[in-house]
């Protein structure tokens, strides 16, 4: 404000002039800022409608981004999935097969699912098949189980359930109606994966690079090829969703609208993700201990983490409720953690403040408390509600991991399962050659650096950049990247050890490397470390992060483009002639109420072809059905006639069979036959310095039953052959002839 200032007269009689003076001065001051601030009202009047339009045009451009982007992911996935129906009716000539070979098409003893589907929709009605699954005394010998409890057959009662009331009946058959939710199910799990990739680096691009690794290495990224019924292949789609809602959950700049989506999303997800799934209490453990890093390092704000366990705690507890109350989610390593990371955190109110020594050693205790208070709450779970599979789980670890020996058929046949054996270098050869690791490597190599660099400033007393530009070069400090590199490292350490984890860490290894190539603060943080001064960094990290991508992608295109369409052209032959042979000599010549002992992956196919009662299923994580699997495996052993013949009668077989296959196995690798298994467990057979020493009287089962003289004459009668399968009937009254 300019200040007026009136001169006082030095004569009394001058008074009145320079009072006039003054008022006029007064008068032409209020004139100019008058029009001043008319001036200033119409500049702004110019400039609202301006800054107005530009709002609209950015909201816009919003608007079109999240449209274009949701197209493209969405395409992704129906392509896919396309591609999978395509594939596997070319492999199994799927359209042109009978209902039975079409049944015997479902692999590796997956088919076992796909009969309750069928028993579902052969009810009278939903609740009375709901009913009979959970009194089931018609699937295992002997024996009434809760087949939803003990076989997790919920995605069977869903699609059943959908399939009566959507009236399907009238317009697709119920095998094509099964297979199609799945393949849909794969389409989502491909469009979680572009989605996440999308939101990390924030261009489409990374999204259709994801993809596009995820469907050329679809032997490493999805068990859908070895069996379309399998648990995984319903389970995981959700658990892609659920990360990919974690991942935006994480990311900094989010709205609370996006934020509360994002909350409500992962909640659903990780509630059906654990009630599909078996083994899904396990795979959330190794995601909350990712969780659990970032709130200790005090990387992620502690509301966050205390939003996402209350999701766990939820869903733990719901997903007890809708099992049965099965007793191993109590015990379960995830809901240890969480209980342990609250007991620590009441102990340690202060634990994120003090000088860098103070807080590690805080940190190491905080560890401590954790980790003793879950092992104790564990310790205790399991007494007071015993678990027939936790003592055997850590008997089977310490094997694994060399810990100690064992001669257990049971432990070493699982050994031998090709999803618990070691990743081979088969795994890192198709992934490099498909060029997927060697980024991979670069890309975690770089955000793994920038992360310590990001652990370490915040325990020396930093506070956390919530608002990370371009222009800093530091990529480690966005939780979400974070987060995705302690996922990648301990999915990737349990894949070293267990070949089965691949395909829940191969899909992020795609998402994560094409986030990596395809975001500029990568390559920022790469000429940040360099010093790079010829060339401004931030242009440059710009034009890589656009041109490594599309050489990629184009590379690719021109590599691995014809393959995939040549398996849709390409037509194979999968036809099991004595397998259809069998099966139609059960259904035609053998009642209904009779007893089928022989191979866990023969009893789940004559199961859902015939109906038949068995006496074991393709079931590895029940300790219980094993243990009635190896005294069926007993006619593959070095066994006298009556030892086979009442341990079959003690689980009430009426039919056993012996497959060829098993009986005469000469693969060159020994150690994991199913008859090299049986000859360690019964100490017939001792290795001592490379020398194999027998100390059995009698000889091998299956290879005498076949010689058709007594003893075998007296309990076993040969009542259908093959080249593959041999059926005995098991007698009921022994007779004894020479």
């Amino acid at each position: 404000m300019t200040e007026i200032r009136c001169r006082k007269p030095e004569v009394l009689e001058g008074e009145p002039e320079g009072e006039s003076r003054c008022v006029a001065s007064e008068e032409e001051e209020e004139m100019r800022r008058s029009r001043r601030d008319e001036d200033d009202q119409e500049e702004t009047n110019r400039v609202q409608p301006s800054k107005q339009n530009s709002a609209a045009v950015s909201f816009l451009q919003y608007l079109l981004r999240m449209f274009f982007g949701f197209l493209a992911a969405v395409a992704c996935g129906m392509l896919y999935a396309g591609h999978l129906s395509g594939y596997h009716d070319r492999k199994f000539w799927f359209s042109t097969r009978q209902e039975l070979e079409r049944e015997i098409s479902f692999q590796g003893g997956s088919g076992l699912y796909y009969h309750y589907y069928k028993r579902m929709l052969a009810a009278p009605s939903f609740d009375r098949g709901f009913y009979e699954l959970m009194v089931d005394n018609r699937t295992i010998s002997g024996q009434t189980i809760n087949a939803v409890e003990r076989l997790f057959l919920y995605p069977e009662l869903i699609t059943s359930f959908v399939y009566r009331i959507t009236n399907s009946q009238e317009s697709v058959e119920p095998i094509y109606f099964y297979i199609g939710t799945v393949f849909g199910l794969q389409a989502v799990c491909v469009t979680a994966l572009f989605v996440c990739s999308w939101v990390m680096s924030g261009t489409c691009v990374a999204g259709m690079l994801a993809v596009s690794w995820f469907v050329i290495n679809r032997q490493d990224t999805s068990k859908v090829d070895q069996g379309i019924p399998l648990r995984e292949n319903w389970a995981l789609p959700y658990f892609s969703c659920q990360v990919a809602a974690l991942t935006g959950f994480l990311s900094n700049n989010i709205s609370s609208a996006s934020e509360m989506f994002c909350y409500l999303t992962m909640s659903a997800t990780t509630f059906t993700f654990l009630l599909l799934w078996e083994h899904g209490h396990y795979v959330l453990f190794v995601q909350a201990l990712c969780l659990f890093l970032l709130d200790s390092f005090d990387l992620v704000p502690h509301r966050k983490t205390t939003d996402i366990n209350k999701v766990y705690l939820s869903s733990l507890f719901l997903t007890y409720l809708f099992q049965f109350q099965n007793s191993s989610l109590l015990s379960s390593p995830l809901l240890s953690l969480l209980i342990g990371s609250v007991l620590a955190r009441f102990f340690q109110r202060k634990m994120k403040m003090g000088p860098l020594v103070a807080r590690v050693m805080k940190l190491l205790l905080h560890f401590h408390l954790v980790f003793t208070s879950g092992i104790t709450f564990s310790y205790l779970i399991k007494k007071l509600f015993p678990v027939s599979n936790g003592d055997f789980t850590l008997k089977f670890l310490e094997v694994k991991l060399g810990l100690n020996m064992t001669t257990d058929f049971v432990t070493n046949f699982l050994l031998c399962q090709d999803g618990l054996r070691a990743s081979g270098q088969d795994l890192f050869l198709r992934l490099t050659q498909t060029s997927v690791l060697p980024f991979y490597v670069l890309v975690l190599t770089v955000c793994l650096l920038s992360t310590v660099q990001t652990v370490f400033r915040r325990l020396s007393g930093q506070p956390m950049n919530t608002s990370v530009r371009l222009e800093g070069g530091r990529i480690g400090e966005q939780p979400v990247v974070i987060y995705h590199v302690f996922h990648t490292l301990f999915f990737g350490f349990l894949t070293l050890l267990f070949d089965g984890m691949k395909y829940l860490w191969t899909p992020y290894v795609c998402m994560f490397t094409a986030f990596g190539v395809c975001s500029p603060d990568l390559w920022m943080t790469v000429f940040r470390w360099l010093k790079l001064k010829s060339i401004h960094p931030v242009v440059l990290s710009l034009i890589l992060s656009t041109a490594v991508p599309t050489i990629i992608g184009f590379s690719l295109w021109r590599e691995f483009y014809p393959r995939v369409l040549a398996e849709l052209t390409d037509l194979q032959e999968f036809y099991d002639p004595d397998m259809v042979e069998l099966i139609s000599w059960i259904r035609s010549q053998v009642p209904m109420a009779a007893v089928f002992a022989g191979s866990p992956l023969l009893l789940g196919t004559i199961k859902l072809c015939s109906g038949s009662v068995v006496t074991s299923l393709p079931i590895y994580s029940d300790v219980t059905l094993l243990k009635r699997t190896e005294d069926t495996y007993q006619v593959y052993a070095m066994r006298s006639a009556e030892d086979v013949y009442k341990r079959l009668m003690a689980q009430k077989t009426n039919y056993v069979i012996v497959e060829e296959s098993i009986c005469n196995d000469v693969q060159l690798k020994k150690g994991c036959r199913v008859k090299d298994l049986l000859d360690i467990s019964n100490r017939h057979v001792v290795h001592d310095r490379s020398q194999i020493d027998s100390f059995s009287k009698p000889g091998r089962f299956c290879q005498e039953i076949k010689m058709n003289y007594s003893p075998y004459t007296n309990y076993f009668t040969r009542v259908f052959w093959n080249r593959s399968y041999h059926v005995y009937k098991v007698n009921s009254v022994i007779s004894f002839q020479y």
